[in-house]
């Protein structure tokens, strides 16, 4: 346990966002999203992450790492930080992937996020979603934007987290945190119990299946303002993948209701700065307003991206035109968009 706990703490002072723990190689670390190898005088062993799992699992966890083969939970080491885990299996030897999560929940304005998620958070109901890959900082822009709720607003906000990641104390708002397989079995059963619960926003975790994201929509159309996560690239692909989960039968109406409590879209890939240390967002900001609804209801989601080019003014962009503009202000390197853009 205090090889485990001075190897997450070097992680923390080294800023680095991910741990990795894999039989037969040294400890690895993704600092700036770049994978470095720590030198240690040995490689970690099976038997060596075997202890180190059985220290940090409770009997039931370890119970379900066996039936499942692998499992999320939480950790903390005291002083330092909290840890998103994930134990699992391969070629038959256990790994650990740790994700270091800050203490303190950074600000909208610390993580230099559009000025309008402040303006859409506002809104009593609809649907408000934060897509892109894994890694992204989906969660963290999401803990901003409930804490500028909590800061702001008086509300009782619902979390739905798998695991629960910032901590939020009470503040304007009251907010009651619930983790996946311990608090409730799964997200949707989670979010039809919240629906009793009396809340006025439900934080989901990630939509992640036809039952999750028809009750998600149900929620935000009898007047609840629903979060939620989806790992698309973009707003379009986003509304796409929302109207696809759907049988066939139901696409119109679907996307009729989608039409009718989108607030807006996020979606976000992270950068690693042009100076210094630490990573930065692009962002594409899709605000529902009535063109991008007669899109949405007429199916021409291609016609998204052109939408968001044209309507700056209203706090809309698109994901290359941020990153474009970030390469010119020198927030980051050109260089690095060469994958996703013609800078």
């Amino acid at each position: 346990m205090e090889n485990l706990h001075a190897l997450l703490t070097s992680a923390y002072y080294k800023e680095a966002s991910d741990i990795h723990l894999t039989a037969g190689s040294e400890p690895v670390f993704r600092i700036d999203g770049k994978l470095i190898p720590q030198k240690t005088e040995k490689v970690l062993m099976p038997d060596e992450l075997r202890e180190i799992v059985q220290s940090i699992l409770s009997e039931p966890l370890w119970e379900e790492l066996e039936r499942k083969r692998e499992v999320d939970l939480s950790y903390g080491v005291n002083g330092i930080s909290r840890f998103r885990v994930n134990v699992f299996y391969q070629r038959n030897a256990l790994s650990i992937a740790f994700r270091i999560i800050s203490k303190n929940i950074p600000s909208l304005d610390d993580l230099e996020l559009p000025n309008i998620l402040k303006d859409i958070a506002k809104n009593p109901h609809g649907l408000i979603l934060v897509t892109g890959p894994t890694g992204s900082g989906k969660s963290t822009s999401l803990a901003a934007m409930i804490d500028y709720m909590n800061q702001n607003m008086n509300r009782h906000i619902i979390t739905l987290e798998d695991p629960i990641e910032y901590l939020h104390s009470h503040n304007q708002s009251i907010i009651v945190q619930r983790e996946i397989g311990f608090d409730t079995l799964s997200f949707k059963d989670g979010l039809r119990a919240s629906l009793r619960q009396d809340p006025d926003v439900i934080l989901v975790g990630e939509l992640r299946d036809l039952e999750t994201i028809s009750t998600a929509i149900t929620a935000a159309e009898t007047g609840h303002l629903v979060l939620g996560t989806l790992h698309t690239q973009d707003a379009a692909s986003t509304i796409d993948r929302i109207i696809d989960v759907f049988p066939s039968h139901q696409r119109d109406q679907t996307r009729t209701l989608l039409a009718n409590i989108l607030v807006g879209i996020l979606s976000q890939r992270l950068f690693p700065k042009a100076k210094g240390t630490g990573r930065v967002a692009c962002t594409e900001m899709l605000i529902n307003n009535a063109a991008i609804k007669n899109l949405i209801r007429s199916e021409k989601m291609h016609q998204i991206p052109n939408t968001l080019q044209t309507s700056r003014d209203q706090g809309m962009h698109t994901m290359e035109m941020d990153m474009k503009q970030k390469a010119q202000d020198g927030i980051i390197n050109a260089v690095e968009l060469i994958p996703y853009t013609t800078v």
